[in-house]
Order: structure tokens, then C-alpha cells, then sequence
């Protein structure tokens, strides 16, 4: 007989039935081999007395797992675990306690974890940041977005509102977006030319997966984003670091592999280079398209904040000027709208365009088709466009005011470039500044801002971060600056 006292309670604050309460708990009795097949159950009457509940209680929870298959009844003999059960050994004793796996924390079975996952990932925190370079929400247009979800769910047909769609996405939103990247960005593209994603890191993961085979070169800036290098060494691809400097990719030693091996690929943010905010120099540019025909290679231009730049006209991408079918140009919503509101997209050939489809069906059948739709009404109507018009405006002065409070009150201790465009300030700190230190004690203050560990893969003690002010108003942005200089200052 087991010690029903012991292995078995009802907890009658719990909003789940008592009766279901001890049909789970014998129920596990019997997986953990204490109650094994064929052996004889307690009366319904004798466990209820035990157990000090009502017989009715007892006599539920028997019938229920008497449905389930764990129990038989014999008449006249009484209830019985069934006898087709396998046998399991009760665990071993520990120091008089039962050994017990916890399956909700630790796995049965073995996996291995990868190291270039390891990247925690960005949430948003403090009232105060000086963050990667996030748009700030409070100038989101919010209300119309409102207004054209609304409409975009409620009107229409529901079947075809609601129901599956195209796995390239919206085709109304890759028509109007179609239209606006050939107008902004020089593209000479249809909508058969764009795939919609969630994003980026979608983008990235689609490509790595769909076109990087195991063992293939990908060429990537020695300091470059680290969410892109995780997607191609998850693909298994080797990554050959290029050198930065103050114009971009050095171009001249991408030539110099491909002189000596395959590339399969090319990584970069031309526009706006991450962390650094330097723009890819005219001469590299073109260049890197003439290496991209000669040697086949793709190259993925991940375009993050085009629409941000405070001189008097952006440079036009790459994939403007491809006359080779060889860029893949990449871009979201992110930093024009906000973080929240998963929606980007890929541009490239249409036969790549078309197997990529093929590919994001098994990994995330659509997006949010009316969310995609949404996007294509203010598109439409020009929220999108005017809305940018005014965040880069406001973002302009923030820029301005946030690096005039780095150079005068934090110039002896770091030194940086204002930059032509983005969200970001990247800022060299003094040898003497402990970045790591400094980060945790602004933490402490209600400040938080990154470190820039993330950036240094080749472990070279960067000692710089980027240092976004676009999500900050100005009034935040002098207060983020006070907190850095007191702890320089006074060490707290």
C-alpha cells in the first residue's frame, strides 16, 4: 500500500476541481512507476477518509481516469491501475527524498546550445536611455495608424480580410511600396520584386538560410552588427572580417579574398555603417558592385534608417545602381514608425524573390496581412511620408543639442563624429573611462545605455559604444549627460 498521506493532497484554495486534483496526481503516481499495472486501488470510501474529502470527490476522479485508460474496474474485485501499462521504476532516493527532474526547467533529452546565440536581446527599460538608435514613439502617427487598422479590419470581404494570403505578403502594400522606394531610392522595381517580412532580422535569416550553404564565405565589416553575424554563422557560413575606417568597408581587401577564395556573400550597411554611422564612400561603391558581377557574389545592403539623414539629400543606395541582379536591399519600418510594428522588407530579383517566398512559408506562413495593409493606406496617403518629413526635423535638433552636450560636457572623456545621419552617436571613450563600470553605475542612476561589448567580436577593447538620441527629447537628452558626467566625475 503507498502512503496515499504523503503523495497525495488537496489544496482547496486551488481553482482547479478537487476531483481533478487527484485524478492528476495519481495519474502521475502511476508514470512514476509508485502505483504500477495491475495493482489494487484504495476504496473510494477509505481514500476519501484519508484524504478527509467527500466519497463523490473520490468516485469522480476514478471515473475520470477510468475514461482516460489509466484504470479498470473488475466487479466485485475493485479499481486497478491497468495491466497494459510498461513498467516504470519508482526514482532513486536521494538523502531520503525522492531524485525528481523538474521537466518545466531542465529538458530529457540532450541539444546543444550555440555561443553566437548567446547575444542578449534588446528590450526596452529606463524612463532615461541613450539606446542603439530607436526612433521615439511619441511622434508615431498612432492615431492614423489607429484609424487604418480599424478600417482595414472591419471593411471588406472577411473571407479574404481575415483568411490566408500571399506568402510574399500584402500585394497592395509591395505596390505602394514599389512606388516609394523608386521614388526615394532610385529602384526600378515592381512589386514582383519585393517580399514582405517582419522585419530585418527576418530578412537576414531568409537569405542566410535560403542562399549561404555550410562552409561559404560571407564577408563582413570586423565591426558590423552582431544580429547579422548570428544568422550566417547559424547558417554555418564562414565570416571574413573586413576592415572599417572613417569611409567605410574597406573595399580593396574584400578584392584581395576574392582573389584568393569563393565569397559567397557580402554583408553591409552602406548608407549609415553600423555602429559607426559612416557612409560607404562613393569610389567603394562602385567598386563593390564591379567585384559582385565579376565573382557572383551577393551582396546584402541592409538599409536600417535611410530616411534619416540631415544633409541635404541621402546617398541612393546600391541596389539603385545594380545593373547586375546581384544586391539584395533590405529595409523595415523600425526606426520610421517604432520597434513594435513588425514589418519590412526584401528586394531582389523575382526568381530570388519567389524561392525566398518559398522558404518563409515553412518558417512564418504570412505577417499580419491587415497590419501589412495598414501600412500600404498611410503609404497611400502619405502619412508615412509626411510623418518622416517631421520626425527628421525633429530629430535633426536632437542630434544637434546631444552632440553639443558630448562636446562640452563630456569632451575631455570621449570623442566621436557628428553624424550625417541616423538615430546614433558613435562615441570613443578615453582609456582611462571603464565602459563596463560606467554603463552598471548609470544603471544604478536610472540611465541605461550600452556598453559597446557587443560590438568588439575580435575582443580588441573598443572602448565605444553607440549612444542613440533620437529616442530622447531634449530635456532627457541633458539629463542622460548630467548623470554620465557626475559619475565621471565623482565616481557614483
Amino acid at each position: 500500500m503507498i502512503a496515499y498521506q504523503t503523495l497525495l493532497a488537496i489544496d482547496k484554495t486551488s481553482k482547479l476541481p478537487a476531483y481533478l486534483q487527484l485524478a492528476n496526481q495519481l495519474m502521475n503516481l502511476v508514470r512514476g512507476g509508485e502505483l504500477r499495472a495491475g495493482q489494487k486501488l484504495l476504496g473510494t470510501r477509505q481514500l476519501a477518509q484519508f484524504l478527509g474529502i467527500h466519497r463523490k470527490t473520490v468516485v469522480q476522479a476514478y471515473d475520470e481516469l477510468l475514461a482516460q485508460g489509466w484504470l479498470e474496474s473488475r466487479t466485485g474485485s475493485g479499481t486497478y491501475v491497468v495491466e497494459n501499462l510498461p513498467e516504470v521504476k519508482p526514482q532513486k532516493l536521494v538523502d531520503g527524498q525522492q531524485e525528481r527532474r523538474n521537466p518545466a526547467k531542465t529538458a530529457g533529452f540532450s541539444f546543444e546550445t550555440l555561443p553566437h546565440l548567446w547575444r542578449p536581446a534588446l528590450v526596452s527599460g529606463q524612463d532615461l536611455h541613450l539606446d542603439d538608435g530607436f526612433p521615439d514613439p511619441r511622434l508615431a502617427p498612432l492615431n492614423e495608424l489607429t484609424r487604418a487598422y480599424r478600417s482595414n479590419l472591419l471593411q471588406g470581404n472577411q473571407y479574404v480580410r481575415l483568411g490566408y494570403g500571399d506568402t510574399k505578403g500584402s500585394a497592395w502594400l509591395r505596390r505602394e511600396l514599389a512606388l516609394y522606394l523608386n521614388e526615394t531610392r532610385g529602384l526600378k522595381i515592381t512589386e514582383e520584386n519585393i517580399l514582405i517580412t517582419r522585419g530585418t532580422m527576418m530578412g537576414l535569416y531568409l537569405v542566410a538560410t535560403g542562399l549561404v550553404k555550410k562552409g561559404d564565405n560571407v564577408a563582413v565589416g570586423a565591426l558590423s552588427w552582431s544580429g547579422a553575424n548570428m544568422n550566417f554563422l547559424q547558417a554555418g557560413a564562414n565570416l571574413l572580417q573586413l576592415p572599417i575606417d572613417e569611409h567605410g568597408l574597406v573595399v580593396e581587401e574584400l578584392e584581395q579574398h576574392c582573389q584568393k577564395r569563393p565569397v559567397r556573400l557580402v554583408y553591409l550597411t552602406s548608407h549609415h555603417h553600423y555602429p559607426t554611422t559612416v557612409a560607404l564612400r562613393a569610389d567603394r561603391r562602385l567598386k563593390l558592385l564591379r567585384l559582385a558581377e565579376e565573382y557572383g557574389f551577393i551582396v546584402f545592403e541592409d538599409d536600417y534608417d535611410y530616411d534619416f539623414h540631415y544633409l541635404s539629400k541621402p546617398l541612393l543606395p546600391l541596389a539603385s545602381a545594380d545593373s547586375a541582379g546581384t544586391v539584395l536591399y533590405c529595409g523595415s519600418f523600425t526606426k520610421a514608425i517604432s520597434p513594435a510594428f513588425r514589418v519590412g522588407y526584401l528586394v531582389g530579383p523575382e526568381n530570388v524573390i519567389s524561392h525566398l517566398a518559398q522558404l518563409r512559408r515553412i518558417i512564418d506562413r504570412q505577417g499580419d496581412l491587415i497590419l501589412e495593409n495598414s501600412f500600404a493606406e498611410l503609404l497611400q496617403n502619405g502619412v508615412i511620408q509626411r510623418h518622416l518629413r517631421k520626425s527628421l526635423r525633429e530629430y535633426r535638433e536632437r542630434r544637434d543639442v546631444f552632440c553639443e552636450l558630448l562636446k562640452t560636457q563630456l569632451g575631455e572623456y570621449l570623442d566621436f563624429q557628428v553624424p550625417d545621419g541616423g538615430m546614433a552617436v558613435w562615441s570613443r571613450f578615453s582609456k582611462e573611462i571603464n565602459l563596463e563600470l560606467l554603463a552598471e553605475k548609470a544603471l544604478k542612476k536610472e540611465l541605461v545605455f550600452s556598453n559597446g561589448k557587443h560590438h568588439d567580436s575580435r575582443g580588441n577593447a573598443l572602448n565605444s559604444t553607440r549612444l542613440g538620441f533620437a529616442s530622447s527629447t531634449v530635456e532627457e537628452l541633458e539629463k542622460c549627460v548630467n548623470i554620465l558626467r557626475n559619475i565621471i566625475l565623482k565616481g557614483a
